[in-house]
This record gives C-alpha cells, sequence and structure tokens, in this order.
C-alpha cells in the first residue's frame, strides 16, 4: 500500500542506507539476536518475525530467535523488551496495539513514549470496512445513513477492546455521530465468520481475513482506509472519498529498548531495510497479506507520533479500557 510514511521513507531511504552502512562496522552483535512478538504464534506478525529472522540471521552472522510473548494485548512482550538490555539483542515487532494500549490501559508496566526507540517499519496492509452481502448499504454514505436511522441496531465486529478495529470502528462513529454496537470478538477468523452469518453488520479488516468471502460474494467491501485507492482493488473508494475521515492501516515495526545505541540501531536497520529489498522475501510476505515497507528510524518514528495522536482521540471519546 501507498502511504505518506511510505513516501517520505522512499526518498530518505538511499542516504541512510549509505550513512548506515558507514556506521555499522562500530556494531555486531556478540549473541543470538531475540525478536518478540507479542503475539501467539501462527498470525500474521509471527509469520512475518520468522520470515525476517530467517534472513537476518545470515546477515548478521548471529541466530536470529523469535520469541512469542502474547497477552495484556501486546503489553507482555512490549515489557519484556523495555525491561531487556539496550545492547541491540532485543527487538520488539510491534503492531498497532502497541500504541492504542497506552491510552486505554490504567497503568503499563512501562512508559510507552520513552522506554523504547523506533529502529524501522517493516511492512504493511491495508485496512477494508466490510459489510454483511445483505446490509442494505452499498457504500460508506448508506451505510452511515442506516446507522442514524437506527441508533444502536447496527453492529460492528472487532478482534477484541484496545484492537485496531476496534478504535477504528470508534473513531467513525466519533467523527460521524452514529451509535453502533462493538461485539469483540477472540480472532479475525470468528469475526470473519459471523458478519458472512449475518450476525454482525460491518468489520474494520485486512483483506486477507474476509478474501475467501469475498471472492465467493458473502461479503461486500464498502470502503478502504488509505489515502488513495489500491492498485488491486480500484473499483473499493476510499473512506475519505465517501466523506468519512479516517485512515487507517495495519503495520508492524522494529523497536529497541531506549538507550540502544546509535550503531546498534543503525546497523539493525540497514539490514532490515537490505533484507526487505530480497524480492523472495517481499513474496513472502506478500503471501501473507503484507507489503515490504522499509524505512529509517526518523520516519517510523513520526508514524508512531501520528498513531498516537489519532488513536488517543478514539480511546478517550469511546472510553476504551483493558483491564
Amino acid at each position: 500500500m501507498t502511504t505518506t510514511i511510505g513516501r517520505r521513507a522512499a526518498l530518505a531511504l538511499p542516504a541512510v542506507l549509505a550513512a548506515g552502512a558507514a556506521r555499522a562496522q562500530a556494531w555486531s552483535p556478540d549473541r543470538p539476536v531475540r525478536i518478540i512478538v507479542p503475539f501467539p504464534p501462527g498470525n500474521s506478525t509471527d509469520a512475518a518475525a520468522r520470515i525476517l529472522a530467517e534472513a537476518l540471521s545470515l546477515r548478521l552472522g548471529r541466530p536470529v530467535v523469535v520469541e512469542n510473548k502474547p497477552g495484556a494485548t501486546t503489553t507482555i512482550g512490549a515489557a519484556e523488551v523495555a525491561r531487556a538490555a539496550p545492547d541491540g539483542h532485543t527487538l520488539l515487532l510491534a503492531p498497532p496495539p502497541f500504541v492504542i494500549t497506552q491510552f486505554a490501559f490504567p497503568r503499563l508496566p512501562y512508559e510507552a513514549e520513552m522506554a523504547f526507540r523506533p529502529v524501522g517499519l517493516v511492512a504493511t496492509s491495508p485496512v477494508f470496512l466490510a459489510v454483511r452481502a445483505d446490509l442494505p448499504a452499498q457504500n460508506v454514505a448508506e451505510l452511515l445513513a442506516l446507522a442514524r436511522a437506527q441508533p444502536g441496531r447496527l453492529t460492528y465486529a472487532s478482534v477484541g477492546v484496545g484492537s485496531l478495529p476496534n478504535v477504528a470502528a470508534e473513531l467513525m462513529k466519533l467523527r460521524a455521530g452514529v451509535d453502533v454496537l462493538h461485539v469483540p470478538y477472540t480472532g479475525g477468523g470468528p469475526a470473519a465468520t459471523d458478519l458472512v452469518a449475518g450476525r454482525v453488520d460491518m468489520f474494520f479488516t485486512v483483506e486477507l481475513e474476509v478474501k475467501p468471502y469475498i471472492d465467493a460474494g458473502r461479503v461486500r467491501l464498502i470502503g478502504v482506509a488509505t489515502e488513495g485507492r489500491l492498485p488491486g482493488r480500484p473499483e473499493t473508494m476510499t473512506l475519505a472519498e465517501q466523506g468519512a475521515a479516517l485512515r487507517a492501516f495495519f503495520w508492524i515495526g522494529f523497536l529497541a529498548p531506549a538507550r540502544t545505541p546509535d550503531a546498534a540501531v543503525a546497523r539493525i536497520n540497514a539490514e532490515v531495510n537490505a533484507v526487505l529489498g530480497i524480492p523472495a522475501i517481499v513474496n513472502r510476505l506478500q503471501e501473507i497479506a503484507l507489503t515490504a515497507s522499509p524505512s529509517t528510524p526518523e520516519a517510523f518514528g513520526t508514524l508512531l507520533t501520528d498513531e498516537r495522536r489519532q488513536w488517543s482521540e478514539a480511546v478517550r471519546a469511546a472510553n476504551i479500557r483493558i483491564e
């Protein structure tokens, strides 16, 4: 997908890679590098980590191991990295809930904006607004009109309180002034199944979760939350084109403990970007609906700031709390 962060990163990348290569000689791992994934095995974040670990181990000359630390909406894994020695040997592969929990948890075991430093964006996936096939709304304007006519009657699925689908829907509700009931699920599969069955009306989701149902005509996409239309689905209008000012996409990126040396961050960023330029790696990520998105640490930091600004609005307005 094309995003502002992607364009900025692409412009800055050659100079940063050159500078990173010069600094890289100052740091090399002296033992295995750990990638902490804050989810259980089997999802796209875990799969991406394992794809990258295999290639990075060859480039770094040390084993790169993936450790799953699931629980508490990514905060258990994040806390593991916040506590780790800031020496470049422990990384967090963070997804959007890493940002969202900062505002939804009463207390975190770390300071979200002080305990980590960005290393680089890794991959992205667009978020779509999908509705059940028989919902009498062909576009976002008709969906919002239906919601206004039946306040509290329509429902939206999410993959849990504090998840990206949850906060995206709440931000749409807030900005459109509509009342839609939240129905949380334990994962994208059950949420998509109930959307197909008509038990819920809509779902902010990545395409991977609903593609078989879209192809079978059992789910309908009525908008995509990107800045521009996607080459692969040019018929799907953006939410902004339809009067719903909402930008949302799934992303994963590397963070290191605060005070990790500049040389370590530069070397890891350069090696991750090199791996993300390998066609075989790009293809393997595409198979799990992720687009390789190399960036600089600074560009990833800007993305995190933008995400915090947007999702704090949704969390606070909807009073989302994760206990």
